[in-house]
C-alpha cells in the first residue's frame, strides 16, 4: 500500500497546484476551495481503494490479479475525473473545455499510477509463487506478450505528453494575447511551466522504467536460477510461472525440459543398478558367497561412510552424492572374480600358495574391466565407475602395506576401498563358508580393532566401535534367507 499511497499523494498534489496553471476556470477558484475539492476526492478514491482491492484482486485467480489491479486504479482515477468534471460543470458552471482538461490531467497520473502500481503486482506475484513453488499453466492458454505491453504503455505515454502539451500550449497562447507587449516575463513563465511539466513526466517515466527492470531482472534471475541448478545436478528445481508472457512460455518449457531431463536421468540410474547388482549377483553364482553378502557390505560401507563424515577431516570429500557412488558402487568390489578358475574359486579348503597367488589376482582383472568400462563409456572423475574401480582394486589392501596386489600403504590406498576393507572383512568374519563356521559380532570386532592401524586405516575402526550397532542391524535384516 505505500507504493498506492504515494501515487495517491504525488497526484493530489500536482493536480492541486497545478490544474489552474492549465485551466483558467479552475484558477478562478481559490486555492484552498480546490485543494479541498481535492483532497476529498483523493480520500474516497484511496478508501475505495481499500475496500475494493481485497474483493476485486486479491481474491482473484492469480493469473487475473495483474490486469485487475491495473484497471481498479486506473478506473478509481476515470471516475475521479468524472464525477470532479460533474461537480464543476453543476456547481460552477464550468464548461466542457474544462472538464476535458481536468479528465487529461486524472487520467495522465492516474495511467501511470495504474501501470507502475500493477508492475508492482506483478512483481509480488512472482516472488509468491518463488516462495511457494508453483507454476501457472501456459500451454494452449492466451498469452499476452509483455513486448506488447511495454509498446502500448510506451504509445499511451507519447499520446499523453502530446496532449497535454497541446494544453498548455494552447493555455499560453490564450494567455500571451493579454499580455502587454512591454512585460518581458512570458517566455520565463512559459519556459518553466514546459520544465515543471517535463519534470513530472520524466519522474513518472523513470520509475516505471525502473519498476520494469525489477521485473525483468526477477524474471531473468528466476529463470537462470533453475538452469545454474540443473547444471550443477539439482534436477528438481522449477521456474516459478506466474505470468501468461513470455517468460511464462520460457519457465514453462523450462519445467518441461527440467522434468524430462530427471525423468531420463531417473531411467539411466535405476539401469546402471540393475546392472551393477546384476553383474555383481553373477559374480557372486561362482564364488562361496551368497546374495546377502552384496546387501550387507553395500549397507556397511554407506553406514561406515555416513559416520565417518563427522569427522571434519572427511567431511569435505564424503558428500551425499559421494557416498552414494560408494553404495551403488560396493557390489562390484569382487568383480574380477570371474577370471579366476573354478578349481581355485569354489575349493573347499585352504589355497595353496600358488593358487593364492592366482587369487590374488582378481583385483586386477576387476580394475582393468571397469577401466575398459570407462574408457568407452568416456566417464568422468565423478563416476560410479571410478569408485567401483577404486574399491575393486584396492579393498585388500592393507593400512601398513602388507596388504595385494600393489602393496599401497596409509592414505595411498583409495578411502572408497578403505571402508570397503572394513566392510568386507566385517561380513566374511560373520557369515558362514564351507570351510569356516561364522563368527560372532564380538569376534569379529575383536579381529577388526586387532588389526587398527595394521589391516585398516585407525580412524576408521574407530568408527566402526562407535557405530557397531549400525553393523549388527544390517547384518541382521540382509541375513542370508531373509533379505528384505
Amino acid at each position: 500500500m505505500t507504493r498506492a499511497t504515494i501515487h495517491y499523494i504525488t497526484s493530489f498534489l500536482i493536480l492541486s497546484f497545478y490544474g489552474g496553471q492549465v485551466c483558467p476556470f479552475i484558477e478562478g477558484l481559490s486555492v484552498w476551495t480546490w485543494t479541498k475539492y481535492m483532497a476529498i476526492v483523493f480520500i474516497a478514491m484511496y478508501g475505495a481503494r481499500m475496500v475494493l482491492r481485497p474483493w476485486l484482486v486479491i481474491s482473484a485467480a492469480p493469473e487475473r490479479r495483474v490486469i485487475r489491479g491495473f484497471l481498479l486504479d486506473l478506473g478509481l482515477y476515470l471516475i475521479a475525473a468524472l464525477a470532479i468534471t460533474a461537480f464543476n460543470s453543476i456547481a460552477h458552471s464550468f464548461p466542457p473545455g474544462s472538464g476535458m482538461k481536468a479528465m487529461t490531467g486524472f487520467m495522465t497520473l492516474g495511467f501511470f499510477a495504474a501501470v507502475d502500481l500493477a508492475l508492482a503486482l506483478e512483481w509480488a506475484l512472482a516472488m509468491e509463487f518463488a516462495k511457494e513453488g508453483r507454476a501457472l499453466k501456459v500451454a494452449g492458454e492466451r498469452i499476452f506478450p509483455m513486448v506488447n505491453r511495454f509498446a502500448m504503455v510506451a504509445m499511451v505515454t507519447v499520446s499523453m505528453v502530446v496532449l497535454v502539451l497541446f494544453l498548455l500550449i494552447n493555455k499560453d497562447l490564450e494567455w500571451l494575447k493579454t499580455v502587454p507587449a512591454s512585460d518581458s516575463r512570458p517566455p520565463f513563465i512559459v519556459l518553466g511551466e514546459m520544465a515543471l511539466v517535463g519534470v513530472i513526466f520524466l519522474f513518472h517515466l523513470v520509475n516505471i522504467i525502473f519498476s520494469y527492470k525489477r521485473n525483468l531482472r526477477l524474471f531473468f534471475g528466476l529463470q537462470n536460477g533453475a538452469l545454474a541448478s540443473v547444471s550443477e545436478g539439482e534436477l528438481f528445481a522449477m521456474v516459478p510461472v506466474s505470468s501468461r508472457d513470455e517468460f511464462g512460455v520460457m519457465g514453462e518449457y523450462t519445467n518441461q525440459m527440467i522434468t524430462a531431463l530427471r525423468e531420463r536421468t531417473e531411467e539411466v540410474h535405476r539401469t546402471r543398478d540393475v546392472t551393477i547388482l546384476s553383474l555383481a549377483t553373477l559374480a557372486e553364482t561362482r564364488d562361496n558367497e551368497t546374495g546377502g553378502h552384496i546387501l550387507r557390505t553395500q549397507g556397511y560401507v554407506r553406514a561406515l561412510a555416513m559416520a565417518l563424515r563427522e569427522n571434519p577431516d572427511f567431511r569435505d570429500e564424503l558428500t551425499d552424492e559421494v557416498i552414494d557412488l560408494l553404495y551403488k558402487s560396493a557390489p562390484l568390489h569382487d568383480i574380477g572374480k570371474v577370471g579366476i578358475p573354478d578349481a581355485i574359486l569354489l575349493k573347499p579348503g585352504k589355497l595353496t600358495a600358488e593358487e593364492f597367488e592366482i587369487m590374488k589376482n582378481h583385483p586386477v582383472l576387476g580394475r582393468d574391466a571397469l577401466i575398459r568400462a570407462e574408457e568407452i563409456l568416456d566417464a568422468g572423475e565423478g563416476s560410479f565407475l571410478r569408485y567401483a574401480r577404486q574399491i575393486a582394486y584396492g579393498h585388500h589392501e592393507k593400512w601398513d602395506g602388507a596388504g595385494y596386489p600393489e602393496g599401497l600403504k596409509g592414505n595411498e590406498i583409495p578411502l572408497s576401498a578403505r571402508l570397503m576393507a572394513i566392510a568386507d572383512v566385517y561380513d566374511a568374519l560373520i557369515s558362514k563358508r564351507v570351510y569356516k563356521d561364522a563368527f560372532t559380532h564380538e569376534a569379529a570386532r575383536g579381529i577388526i580393532v586387532e588389526g587398527r592401524g595394521a589391516h585398516f586405516d585407525p580412524e576408521l575402526v574407530d568408527t566402526f566401535i562407535s557405530m557397531e550397532q549400525e553393523f549388527i542391524d544390517i547384518a541382521a535384516r540382509y541375513a542370508d534367507g531373509n533379505q528384505a
